[in-house]
C-alpha cells in the first residue's frame, strides 16, 4: 500500500477547510492509499509557485526525507507549474484532488462505457499540463502507454498533444455509439409507458442500499438484481437500472446513478453527461441524503448544483434522510416530500414507496372502457399500462374499470364510456 501525505491550505472565508480534509482522507482510502500525515497551513492564498509557502514547504520537505512516504496529494488542483516545482523540490509524485477522484473513477469503472468516460476525462486533464508534469505524468500516462514526457523537448510535446488528442477524439466516437444505444433504450421505454425514478445523491449516502431494499421489498424474485452496496466512497460508478413492482400500479424503472462530490472535476461531469441524461430524463429524482453525516447540509447543495450544471434542477423531487438509524433524533417534523429512511431498520420505506407513486403516477385517472372485440390489441395494451380493477364481457365488447396514464387516454380515449 502506498504512503501519503495529505497537504491542504486553509483560504479566508472558506468555513468547511476541516470537512474537505476529512473528506480528501477518506478520497485517498478508497484509492487504497495509507495515509501517513496530513499537513495544513493558514494563508491568504496559495502560493502562485508551489502551493505551500516557503516555511511550510521545508517542514513538508524534512518530513519526508525521514518517512517511507512515496507521494503528496493536495487538496485543491494544481497548475502544471506548481506541480513541476513541487516535484523538483519534494522529489516525489505529487497529485491534486483532481487527479485523486480520476484514479478513483478508473480503478472502479467497469462497463466499457465508464472505462471510456474515465480516460476522455483523464485525457482531458493531462492535455494542458504535459509540459509541467514529470513525475505524475509517467504515472497518470501508464508508464505503456507512451505519454510520459520527463525532459522530452517541445517536438515531443506537441506529438504526445496530438496522441492524446486523437484518443479523445476516438473514445468520445465509441462513447456517441453507446449513448445512441440508450437514447434507444430510453425512446423504448417511454413509448411503453414506464415512468423512471432516479437515485441521485453525494457519494456514500446510500443509494444503492435504497435500491436493493426497494429492489427487496418489491420486487423480491429478482435477489440476483442486487447493486453493490459498500461503505466506500465511489463504491459504484456504473448505472444500473432495476424494476420496481408497486401494488397499486404498474411496474417502473429505478435506477441507480454515480454519486457525486465536491469539487467533482468538471471533465468528470462532461464524460459522464451521457450516463447523467439518465437522471435528466427521470419523471422524478429520489435526492438521498445521509441524515448521520455533520456535513449533510453541504453535501446536499453540492449535489443540487451538480443536477443544475447537468440541466436536472427543476425535476420532481424526493428528500431522503439516510442513515435515521445513527441519527439520535429523528422525530422533528419534516417538509413535504422529505423522509426519514434506514435501510438498515426498514424505517420509511413504505412511505418512501408511496411518495415514489404520487410523483410518478399522479397524472393517471380512473375510467370506465368498452373495447370492441376486434379491438384485442388496446386490451393487451391495458393489461401492460394499467391497473385494471374490474373486467366484464359484455355484448358490444370487454368492459374495463382501469386507472390509466394520460398517455393512453389521448391515445385511446374514444373507449372511455364513464
Amino acid at each position: 500500500m502506498t504512503n501519503v501525505v495529505l497537504v491542504g491550505v486553509e483560504l479566508p472565508r472558506v468555513n468547511d477547510f476541516a470537512e474537505s480534509m476529512i473528506e480528501l482522507h477518506g478520497l485517498a482510502e478508497a484509492a487504497d492509499l495509507n495515509v501517513t500525515h496530513v499537513l495544513t497551513q493558514k494563508r491568504e492564498r496559495v502560493h502562485a509557485g508551489t502551493y505551500l509557502g516557503k516555511g511550510k514547504l521545508a517542514e513538508l520537505q524534512g518530513y519526508l526525507e525521514g518517512t517511507e512516504s512515496e507521494a503528496i496529494i493536495v487538496n485543491d488542483e494544481l497548475t502544471p507549474s506548481q506541480i513541476k516545482n513541487l516535484e523538483a523540490v519534494l522529489e516525489c509524485e505529487i497529485m491534486d484532488r483532481t487527479m485523486l477522484i480520476l484514479a478513483i473513477f478508473a480503478e472502479r469503472a467497469q462497463t466499457r462505457e465508464a472505462k471510456l468516460q474515465v480516460e476522455v476525462a483523464r485525457l482531458q486533464y493531462l492535455m494542458p499540463r504535459l509540459a509541467g508534469m514529470g513525475i505524475s505524468m509517467s504515472r497518470q500516462g501508464g508508464g505503456s502507454s507512451g505519454l510520459a514526457n520527463r525532459g522530452a523537448g517541445e517536438t515531443k510535446l506537441e506529438l504526445d498533444r496530438r496522441t492524446i488528442s486523437d484518443k479523445i477524439n476516438q473514445y468520445q466516437r465509441e462513447l456517441k455509439v453507446v449513448a445512441n444505444e440508450r437514447d434507444n433504450q430510453r425512446r423504448s421505454r417511454q413509448k411503453k409507458g414506464l415512468r423512471v425514478a432516479a437515485l441521485v445523491g453525494y457519494t456514500n449516502a446510500g443509494k444503492s442500499s435504497i435500491m436493493n431494499t426497494l429492489v427487496s421489498s418489491y420486487h423480491p424474485q429478482t435477489a440476483e438484481k442486487q447493486v453493490l452496496e459498500k461503505d466506500m466512497l465511489f463504491a459504484t460508478l456504473d448505472t444500473s437500472v432495476r424494476r420496481i413492482h408497486p401494488k397499486y400500479h404498474q411496474p417502473f424503472l429505478l435506477t441507480d446513478t454515480v454519486g457525486f462530490v465536491d469539487k467533482l472535476p468538471t471533465q468528470l461531469v462532461k464524460a459522464f453527461r451521457s450516463t447523467l441524461e439518465e437522471v435528466v430524463q427521470a419523471d422524478v429524482l429520489i435526492h438521498v441524503i445521509d441524515a448521520s453525516s455533520p456535513d449533510s447540509e453541504k453535501r446536499q447543495r453540492v449535489t443540487e448544483e451538480t443536477l443544475k450544471a447537468i440541466g436536472a434542477e427543476d425535476k420532481p423531487m424526493i428528500y431522503v434522510w439516510n442513515k435515521a438509524d445513527l441519527v439520535p433524533e429523528v422525530s422533528q417534523i419534516m417538509p413535504k416530500n422529505h423522509l426519514w429512511v434506514s435501510t438498515y431498520t426498514g424505517k420509511g420505506i413504505s412511505e418512501l414507496m408511496s411518495a415514489i407513486e404520487a410523483e410518478l403516477f399522479a397524472d393517471e385517472e380512473q375510467h370506465v372502457w368498452l373495447v370492441p372485440y376486434d379491438r384485442g390489441d388496446v386490451v393487451a395494451l391495458m393489461n401492460e399500462e394499467a391497473r385494471i380493477i374490474e373486467l366484464e364481457y359484455v355484448e358490444e365488447g370487454t368492459q374495463i374499470t382501469a386507472i390509466t396514464p394520460q398517455h393512453f387516454i389521448r391515445n385511446y380515449g374514444e373507449f372511455i364510456v364513464k
